[in-house]
């Protein structure tokens, strides 16, 4: 192992308040932006043992599960070639075992762990692509409404003559009424909650791409919201496919 890194297979250690200061000296963030930066990527790395994919610390390593409970630690010193040979004989050795069980033991010994691994991916990004879907059709309809308008407004703006002002100013107001109508937005507001959660669940958002906004009224509880076209929204749906992918209860907040 390369000098000055070291490796412990222990799950029930905690964050370090070290390497989370030093990350934020780092990067100049905050120490809560710093914390939710790391718990996001340490998230990532074990999806990734979870669907038995190695992954890979950028010039430290590479860490591969071995079993339910332990994981093993490669060195970037030790090349690729010999990381895959090594898990080829693992993977041989674990076959030849399974063969050699008895037959009605065999559906006990195969695959538990792969059926258990993959499905909460695969959901997830099942509902990620329907709500992308959503939000884009939306968006779709609000901008093809708003160039319709557009259209409209030049129309009359090239082809109507007016001899009075009295008659200019229903049509301006009625054109008006329709871009405002055109442009609003709907306020979902996705969850309320305290300085470190609202910090940690806004950066894990961000990371999945969601345009998600965060504001406070008094800097104790914190607001985390979407704003989304209402022009022709199916608002049923989207709540309900947002309330499914957060988790938590969501709902329109009404703007002044």
């Amino acid at each position: 192992m390369l000098e000055g890194i070291s490796f412990e297979n222990n799950p029930n250690l905690k964050e370090s308040p070290e390497l989370v200061a030093y990350i934020s000296a780092q990067t100049g963030k905050m120490k809560p932006l710093a914390a939710a930066d790391l718990e996001s990527y340490i998230e990532v790395a074990q999806q990734f043992l979870n669907i038995g994919k190695p992954f890979t610390f950028e010039g430290i390593g590479t860490l591969v599960k071995v079993n339910l409970k332990e994981c093993e630690f490669v060195p970037i010193s030790i090349s690729t070639d010999k990381v895959r040979e090594q898990l080829n004989t693992k993977e041989t050795q674990k076959t030849a075992t399974r063969e050699e069980a008895a037959p009605q033991y065999e559906s006990f010994l195969s695959e538990p762990a792969l059926k258990q691994g993959w499905k909460k991916p695969v959901i997830a990004l099942a509902l990620i692509c329907g709500l992308g879907l959503t939000i884009w059709g939306g968006y779709a309809i609000s901008k093809k409404n708003t160039s319709k308008a557009a259209d409209s407004a030049a129309i009359i703006s090239d082809t109507t003559v007016v001899d009075t002002a009295a008659a200019q100013t229903p049509q301006t107001d009625s054109l008006e009424k329709a871009a405002a109508l055109a442009n609003a937005n709907y306020k979902y507001v996705l969850e309320e909650a305290s300085q470190q959660r609202a910090m940690k669940r806004y950066k894990q958002l961000r990371t999945n791409l969601w345009d998600v906004k965060l504001e406070t009224n008094d800097s104790v509880r914190y607001k985390l919201y979407l704003l989304l076209p209402s022009q022709n929204a199916d608002t049923t749906r989207v709540l309900d496919s947002l309330t499914v992918m957060t988790g938590k209860k969501v709902y329109i907040e009404h703007q002044n």
